[in-house]
Parts: C-alpha cells; structure tokens; sequence
C-alpha cells in the first residue's frame, strides 16, 4: 500500500452564511488537490458555522443530502480525484436537524454519519445519530468518520478500529478553555492516545476564530499509528493547512511486541 497523502485544512466559517462557507470549503478542496492531497478534512458545520441561538436559526441553513453544499463536494471530489471529509447541518424531517459530516468519494459515493454524542448546547439544537462510525473501503484505504465529542468516547473510536479503519478522519470544534501553561490541548492528547491504543491514524481538522463569544482550540492535529503527531498538535488561533503522507498499511499491524496485539489482548468478558 503506497503513502496517502492527507491534509487536515482548519478554517474559520461564518454562523448562518452558507454561501461565504460554501466558496471556503470550494477554495480548500482546491488548494488540498493543488498539493496532491488524497484526502482532504474540513472541521465541523463547516457548512454553515456552529453557535447557532437556537434549532429554528439551524434548521434555516440546513441542507439534505441533495443540497448544494453536498453537490459541490460531490462536483468536486470527481473533478479534482479526491476524496472530502467535511462537516454540515443537515437536514431531517419534521425540523429536526442533525450535526453531521460527509465522506465524498470521486467515483460518486456518499456516505454520511450523524454525530452520536453531542457537546453542551448541542444537545438543545440537534437530534443525535445512532448509527455507529461508518467505516469506508475507499481507494486508498480505510476510512472512519466521527465528529468532534465523539473522540471523547473511548468506546466509539474502538468501535471503528475493531470494523478495521486504517484511518479516522474527524471534523471537529473544539471550544477553547483553560489550561495550565505550557501543555497542550486535552482534546489533542485524548486523540493521541485513541491513535495509540487502537494503532490507527487519525486526523482531526479543528476551526480557528470568535464566533458569537466562542473561540476555538485551533489544535488540528495529524497522528500516527503509534500515537504521535506528525502535524499541528498545538492551539494556533491561525488558518492551517496540515499535509502529511501516511502509511496506512502499519495501521493494519497491530502488534506491539512480539506477544502483544492492541485488540486481541483484550478481555472484554472481564471489563
């Protein structure tokens, strides 16, 4: 299996101008293919911004599947041969909206996951997903999708490395908050660790910028199998573009001694 090359693009979208979201996204997936990227992550809602006031203001910006956000991924991932993991509001019946993120393939293939566990207000805007982590056979691999605070969930990102993902692409938001000096952002070490303990990549694609008294991490982050970063891994309040070439195929080795398999060791009967 050759090296893929992934680019994890951290943006700053506007609350509720889909237009101005939709030519940012338009002008990273074109900056991603420019760079020979493989693969490219946009954060969370990138879409259509995150502090919603209320689920009326989300559902006005929402979109279906069939939307022209999602058309101009799909327009995009064949033109350019790449594949999009990207973040957006999407639309259900009845009002309901969902915090969602696609994966586009070129050859036209969708697919689509609903984030399961929601952070703080989200839980008063969006109705959850209950499907689990899909886990994609694309050209160049594996891929697993979740978002943002499912990454908090040990138990979820086990879910897609035990379905085999060699890759978890996770479009995220994480809120700034405090922390003691000179560390890092928690949400980065908790990435590291799920890389380490289940031997996956995984890049998370964080958003830079106040938006309505909220500011951001900025700690997009590209992690090996071993659990290190090989790019971005600390707070910059800053657009960033993070591109590195992965060995996919180590994530498919999951030994870590001679006598000891990351998943087979376990003893779920005992837990």
């Amino acid at each position: 299996m050759n090296p893929v090359r992934v680019m994890c693009h951290q943006l700053s979208p506007r609350i509720a101008d889909v237009p101005y979201n939709r030519a940012l996204c338009a002008d990273a997936i074109r900056g991603a293919a420019a760079l020979g990227a493989q693969v490219v992550v946009l954060p969370e809602l990138i879409q259509s911004g995150y502090v919603f006031n209320d689920r009326e203001e989300a559902h006005a910006v929402s979109e279906t599947l069939d939307g022209p956000t999602l058309s101009q991924w799909k327009t995009l991932a064949a033109e350019l041969n790449i594949i999009i993991v990207a973040g957006f509001c999407e639309r259900l019946t009845d009002g309901r909206v969902a915090n969602s993120a696609a994966l586009v393939e070129p050859d036209g293939g969708l697919t689509v996951y609903r984030k399961a566990h929601l952070w703080n207000r989200e839980k008063l805007i969006f109705t959850p997903g209950s499907a689990p982590p899909p886990v994609v056979e694309t050209v160049v691999g594996r891929i697993a999708v979740m978002i943002c605070y499912d990454l908090e969930l040990p138990e979820w990102v086990r879910l897609a490395a035990l379905a085999g993902a060699d890759l978890l692409c996770a479009p995220v938001n994480w809120p700034d908050g405090p922390r003691p000096g000179g560390e890092r952002p928690g949400e980065v070490v908790r990435v590291q660790a799920n890389a380490a303990v289940n031997r996956m990549f995984i890049a998370a694609c964080d958003r830079y910028g106040e938006e309505r008294g909220v500011n951001w991490v900025g700690g997009s982050v590209i992690v090996s199998a071993e659990g290190y970063p090989l790019a971005g891994g600390t707070a910059h309040q800053k657009e960033l573009r993070l591109i590195v070439d992965l060995p996919l195929d180590q994530a498919r080795d999951k030994y870590i001694s001679d006598h000891n398999h990351v998943h087979q060791d376990r003893r779920p009967g005992l837990y």
